[in-house]
């Protein structure tokens, strides 16, 4: 399967965020302050990749106070907000890294995020991304964005390597 052996190259991983890492519904209270809604099971997943040594970058092009905290409790340090050219940063987040495009995923749901999700090894799309986004990706999940999608997403990079068994097996252990 070309998506396994795309993702099974993977060490840095790239997430949007609205639409990918939330179900892309901007909230925003009575003071203009913006909401977000994140899964605690793509939080994991998140955990789970780097703890295999996968990083794991955010590329968004909006920024808000609840995804830089959102980014902190998960230990993401590569957190790229009010981003006009995602396809520049995660040049330069390679360039720093020196690691070939093929070794980069991104995980995007719109068509702005095309240039970005064409130029990567291995690129992923929420079930409920935009149809045309779904034609040029590796991989299009079973779940919609905020609900899972990330960490199906994690759970099929992280099979693909290999790794996804033993990271469970952690858990049943006595």
């Amino acid at each position: 399967m070309l998506a396994r052996s795309r993702a099974a190259e993977i060490r840095l991983m790239g997430f949007d965020v609205d639409g990918v890492m939330t179900d892309g519904s901007l909230l925003f209270t009575p003071d203009g302050e913006q909401i977000k809604v994140f899964s605690s099971l793509d939080g994991h997943g998140l955990k789970m990749l780097q703890s295999a040594g996968i990083e794991v970058a955010i590329i968004s092009g909006r920024s808000s106070r609840a995804l830089e905290l959102r980014a902190a409790n998960l230990g993401i340090t590569e957190l790229h907000m009010a981003v006009e050219d995602k396809l520049g940063c995660l040049r330069e987040l390679l360039a720093r890294r020196g690691l070939e495009p093929a070794q980069a995923g991104y995980m995007g749901d719109d068509v702005v995020d095309l240039p970005i999700l064409r130029a990567c090894g291995f690129s992923a799309t929420p079930a409920d991304g935009h149809d045309f986004v779904k034609q040029h990706v590796h991989l299009v999940t079973r779940r919609g964005g905020g609900r899972g999608a990330v960490r199906e997403l994690c759970d099929f990079v992280l099979a693909a390597q290999g790794r996804l068994d033993a990271l469970h097996a952690a858990y049943l252990a006595p």
